[in-house]
């Protein structure tokens, strides 16, 4: 059902590097199909819009003003939820504010001697695409997670995508939609969509950003995108990597690993712990556990296919080789987990303790759920107030500063065969100082 490995094995780096390799990248055929889609939707705009989501997603609408969700709608769909959904939504979506609010940056400016005042201008971005999966997979909790951050961050206008197959909306995303404060809602999907975003149609004004997760299509249509607008990333399978000391009860940390196989195939759920009768354990627990779950054929294939138990000699081998996989989700179900936070050098978000369920992250902790994957933690951050925020640098040269600047300047500038950057730079010099 599971691999079982452990860091002693003569042949325990290749089996590791086999287990974590994932290629993102989708084949030429799916490359060849969006890359018509986009040039379409650039060349014909709303037509070409509403023609493809009558066909991908068996619609018949006439035109795009019938894929636009009304704010009234948005509203409407939140008071229409029973009681309980409401209310976790509301808890959800303020938790995430809250949390995000501490992540503002400001601007900031500090003056010189001379005069010379040096900062940065802190701005929001003015408009941003979230492209939100529909149809079978359908996640309010990725609304709250990409739109309430840039709302945070200032940006003036949100707009979400959102495939409706058959015309059929699930109520809890336009919900979170009314919640999380977007500006328009459109039903669209797809290449399509992220085309439209990117580029603007006749009705639809050309976002800035675009963030979200969505299938091979969507994924290859935003790295193809990349460069006319920002996104956040290409994002791999989830992941979840426990390491525990094995004290915490077995069925806790099995249902953790479950939490994340049952997404999709290709998720990755890996247990790494210093006591081989733990495992053992886990692995029992896993084995009783899984035919109750309704999702057991997908978590039993993703377990099969990526999924591992991994015997180490210690925590702090764990940790080494945690950084080494750079997870997606990091839980340390240890005594004391604090003691080791210090260690953790990669991983998108980090749960500490035996009572912090990943799933916990995923809907209302507060901290973002849109992580880096793939081992791209070892660069990346998760999703933030700051992904939609520019910097632009404030030079403000006294005549003094601009002197003394300029002296240098020159220099470098002719160092560098640069006549015009000098002699711009030399205008500006006191005679004094020449």
């Amino acid at each position: 059902m599971i691999a079982e490995l452990s860091t002693r094995d003569a042949n325990f780096d290749a089996a590791l590097e086999a287990l974590l390799a994932f290629e993102s990248i989708s084949d030429a055929g799916v490359a060849q199909v969006v890359a018509d889609i986009i040039a379409d939707i650039r060349a014909r705009g709303d037509a070409a819009l509403v023609e493809y989501t009558n066909r991908f997603d068996h619609r018949e609408v006439a035109d795009v003003s019938a894929l636009c969700v009304p704010q009234a709608s948005l509203k409407a769909a939140f008071e229409s939820l029973p009681v309980p959904q409401r209310e976790a939504l509301e808890m959800a979506a303020a938790r995430v504010r809250e949390y995000h609010q501490h992540q503002l940056q400001t601007s900031w400016q500090y003056q010189e001697a001379d005069g010379t005042v040096l900062g940065q201008q802190v701005t929001a971005m003015a408009r941003v695409g979230i492209y939100v999966p529909g149809g079978k997979a359908s996640y309010p909790s990725s609304v709250l997670m990409n739109a309430i951050p840039a709302k945070v961050a200032g940006v003036d206008e949100v707009i979400m995508v959102v495939p409706a197959p058959g015309g059929e909306l699930n109520p809890m995303v336009l919900a979170a939609a009314h919640l999380a404060g977007v500006d328009q809602v459109l039903t669209v999907g797809g290449a399509q969509a992220v085309a439209a975003l990117a580029y603007g149609t006749q009705t639809l004004t050309k976002v800035d950003k675009i963030v979200g997760p969505g299938n091979i299509y969507v994924a290859t249509a935003k790295r193809a995108v990349f460069g006319q607008v920002a996104i956040d990333m290409i994002a791999g399978p989830s992941e979840i990597l426990v390491i525990c000391d094995g004290q915490t009860p077995a069925d806790w940390v099995a249902m953790d690993l479950f939490s994340q196989a049952e997404h999709d195939e290709q998720a990755q759920a890996i247990l790494i712990c210093p006591d081989a009768a733990y495992l053992a354990e886990v692995k029992a627990a896993m084995a009783r556990l899984l035919p109750t779950l309704e999702r057991a054929d997908i978590a039993r294939q993703s377990l099969a296919a990526r999924g591992a138990l991994i015997h180490v000699d210690s925590l702090d081998e764990a940790i080494a080789l945690s950084n080494r996989i750079a997870p997606e989700h990091l839980e340390l179900s240890v005594a004391s987990p604090e003691s080791y936070l210090p260690k953790i050098r990669h991983a998108g978000a980090i749960f500490m303790g035996r009572h912090t369920a990943e799933a916990l992250g995923d809907y209302c902790a507060g901290p973002n759920h849109v992580l880096p994957t793939s081992g791209t933690a070892r660069f990346s951050s998760p999703l933030g107030v700051y992904d939609f925020q520019k910097r632009s640098s404030i030079i403000h040269c006294s005549q003094a500063g601009a002197s003394r600047l300029g002296r240098c300047a020159s220099v470098l500038a002719r160092g560098e065969s640069l006549e015009a950057h000098a002699r711009s730079a030399e205008y500006r010099i006191l005679e004094s100082d020449a």
